[in-house]
Order: C-alpha cells, then sequence, then structure tokens
C-alpha cells in the first residue's frame, strides 16, 4: 500500500483507467468486500514514482502479496520474470479464467509466476468468485 498521498485528481484518474477493478485478480469493487488500494507498480522502495503511469488498483490481498516485489519465479522454468503489469500488459494475454469461472489459469510465464506469487488462486478468492459466478457477477466481460 502506498505511503505517499495519492492527489484527488490523481485517484479519480486512476480508478477510471483501472475500470474499479483490482489489475491481478479483476475483482471489481462493486462486488467485494475489500477495499480497493493504489499499486505502485514499480514499489516506492525501489524508486518508483507515485504518478499515474506507475500506479493502478489492487485488492487488499493482492496488494499485501505483491508488496514491494517486481519479479517472481514461473513454476513451469524455474526462471525469474517481472510480475504482470496492469497497466503496461493485456490482462487476456497473460491470464484466462478456468471454465467455471473460478480460478485465474497463467498463460505466459509473467501470469503463471503472478498467480503463485500474487496468490490469485487463495481458497477465499476462488470461494467468493463461485458466488458471484452463480449470481451473474463474474467472470468480468471486459
Amino acid at each position: 500500500m502506498s505511503k505517499t498521498r495519492i492527489p484527488a485528481k490523481l485517484a479519480q484518474q486512476v480508478r477510471s483507467d483501472a475500470g474499479h477493478r483490482c489489475g491481478y485478480c479483476r475483482a471489481s469493487q462493486s462486488i467485494t468486500s475489500m477495499s480497493l488500494v493504489f499499486d505502485h507498480i514499480i514499489p516506492e522502495a525501489a524508486g518508483g514514482q507515485t504518478t499515474r503511469e506507475n500506479l493502478w488498483l489492487a485488492c487488499e490481498r493482492c496488494n499485501r502479496h505483491k508488496a514491494d516485489r517486481t519479479t517472481a519465479i514461473d513454476p513451469d522454468t524455474g526462471q525469474p520474470v517481472l510480475l504482470f503489469n496492469p497497466r503496461s500488459q493485456a490482462w487476456r494475454a497473460h491470464f484466462a479464467w478456468s471454465p467455471d469461472g473460478t480460478q485465474i489459469v497463467g498463460l505466459s510465464a509473467v501470469g503463471r509466476a503472478t498467480v503463485v506469487a500474487l496468490h490469485l488462486n487463495h481458497p477465499l478468492a476462488v470461494t467468493a468468485r463461485r458466488y458471484w459466478a452463480k449470481v451473474g457477477w463474474h467472470p468480468p466481460q471486459e
């Protein structure tokens, strides 16, 4: 979570850019009980700036697991790769939903590493997605 105050105009721009969804697990602010927070894609601890280009929304769970990391290990190759960047990379190029819409599947090294590092298929998240899918709120259609 940001240690720096985000100016109101910048906060509004980032929320709009992100579509009011977590950039990693795609949870919508409108259906989750977790707050969405501002994620520094390049963490402040690594010199990341508080700019529109370096900010995105993340749910508290994803933000907590990402912490100050920018890389993770691809479980298929054992090699370090950059984590998914929701500002500059297309979610669908790196991830897909399982047929029942409850789990996130990594399609690339970046996707696989991000799924594991950010615990995108945490049992509580999967359970919530199952309920959201039953009422037609999930998976996101964009």
